[in-house]
């Protein structure tokens, strides 16, 4: 399959990139053991040539399905006590920064995801005053509830 697919996309770079992530990807649907995995990959890697930023990009595409596969299950509690914990940490950053922070800040943060709430959190390192917390609060809204379940 490697090969031919190879043949197939000759002169069509984007399209052989496509192809060789679903040909890795099938390889952990199958349920092969690890050393598979890496010995075919090994071979189609060097069967599926692609130029450098398709390469990179392909890249970054495999280190997620990698992610996919041995990321365990977190739990509706376990999200809830992390985005709980999260803002609790948040919040006693604010008010070591700025003080009492807003009724409506505190609700823009409580609706932030998990990542979201990571994200905050480094960049209050950068905050000088309550209107840097209200701009970044502008530039990222909430995600939806879909996006919170996947963003650990």
């Amino acid at each position: 399959m490697t090969h031919l697919k190879m043949q197939e996309t000759e002169k069509q770079p984007q399209e052989r990139k496509i192809w060789k992530l679903n040909l890795v990807r099938r390889l952990y649907e199958k349920g092969l053991n690890q050393e598979d995995i890496r010995n075919l990959y090994r071979f189609i890697d060097w069967v599926i040539m692609l130029p450098k930023d398709l390469e990179d990009e392909f890249w970054q595409d495999y280190q997620k399905i990698e992610q996919e596969q041995t990321m365990p299950y977190v739990t509706s509690g376990q999200r809830i006590e992390t985005k709980r914990e999260l803002r609790g940490l948040i919040s006693r950053q604010l008010k070591k920064l700025v003080g009492e922070v807003p009724e409506n800040a505190e609700l823009g943060i409580k609706a932030l995801s998990c990542s979201q709430l990571r994200s905050l959190g480094e960049a209050i390192l950068d905050f000088t005053s309550i209107d840097d917390l209200h701009n970044w609060l502008q530039a990222n809204p909430p995600l939806s509830d879909i996006d919170d379940r996947y963003d650990y």
